[in-house]
């Protein structure tokens, strides 16, 4: 989902965008570096995250360049690097959209001058990645307000609503895509979840989500437990089975663990139940969960709860 093309804002990444456009793109100049950056690139691809127009899009000056990932649509450019190649060669790369940080150098650092060179290679690229990923969450923060502005209640008759038997409680519509906010325990708006007619899901790009939730329904200072699981229609199936209780939806499985710590340091009165998907990725992240937080952890006999729910029902009418 992306909203028209607008003027670049004060501190917009796009002046970075232009200036990545005039640097210079990696060539090797001899075959000890074509070696190097063929390594680099190797290590690249084995982390899933290669670059689709190889290292074209690379630069070798030591300042984070972006570029797209195999993969991704065009003129995404969810990837990032830093690489060195003068004295022990290093590099750090990753993909914000595929939570990827990793770190390559061509041999280990002989004497203590070199280590200590490496470190503070290495810590100036993780300040400028979190430079650039704060710009990122800043901006995806102030394209989400402009169209959580632009959307209406969501429509009963939804198809996806209709599919998980959920009424729409806070979820909002633009156009024939649900949109649910994802909040920070700040309650700021960091991102938003779009839900397609066909159940298709897309966040918002370059939106923070880790740490981050949906808030399904219920208010913390009335609630008598707080009940957590990955998905939205999950969480509303579970506001059904139990309208008392503060319910909000992670998003995905990874995510689990910190919005139950955020949840628990926000409202330590509040009993937690992570409430699991039936997956092995699921219970393994769910009980993670549960532990950080002294919780407890539900779980259907299969798939989630909103697929518990609908198998009750269709035996019920069976029956």
């Amino acid at each position: 989902m992306t909203d028209k093309a607008k003027r670049p804002r004060p501190g917009s990444n796009r002046a970075g965008a232009h200036r990545d456009q005039q640097r210079q793109p990696i060539a090797a100049h001899n075959s000890t570096e074509g070696a190097m950056l063929d390594a680099i690139a190797s290590a690249m691809a084995a982390h899933g995250i290669a670059p689709a127009n190889g290292l074209a899009d690379l630069t070798t000056d030591g300042q984070l360049c972006r570029y797209r990932v195999d993969g991704d649509k065009a003129g995404s450019r969810n990837g990032w690097a830093v690489i060195y190649l003068d004295g022990v060669p290093a590099a750090a790369f990753g993909s914000w959209k595929h939570g990827v940080t990793e770190t390559w150098r061509a041999c280990e650092p002989t004497t203590e001058a070199e280590r200590q060179h490496h470190r503070e290679r290495m810590e100036q690229a993780r300040r400028q990645r979190e430079a650039e990923q704060a710009q990122r969450h800043q901006e995806a923060a102030a394209r989400a307000a402009d169209l959580w502005s632009k959307t209406r209640p969501a429509d009963p008759s939804h198809p996806y609503l209709q599919a998980k038997d959920v009424p729409p409680l806070n979820a909002r519509q633009l156009k024939g895509a649900l949109v649910l906010p994802v909040y920070g325990f700040d309650r700021c708006l960091t991102s938003l979840q779009f839900i397609a007619p066909d159940g298709a899901k897309k966040l918002l790009t370059g939106g923070r989500k880790g740490g981050c939730f949906i808030p399904v329904a219920g208010k913390a200072a009335t609630a008598t437990r707080l009940l957590l699981c990955e998905g939205w229609a999950t969480g509303a199936t579970l506001h059904q089975l139990d309208p008392a209780a503060l319910v909000l939806a992670a998003v995905d499985a990874h995510n689990l663990q910190a919005v139950a710590v955020g949840a628990h340091r926000a409202w330590p009165q509040l009993p937690i139940v992570v409430c699991a998907d039936r997956d092995p990725v699921g219970e393994s992240k769910a009980r993670a969960a549960a532990i950080a937080v002294g919780g407890l952890v539900a779980m259907p006999q299969s798939g989630d709860f909103n697929d518990a729910m609908l198998a009750a029902k269709g035996a019920n009418h069976d029956g």
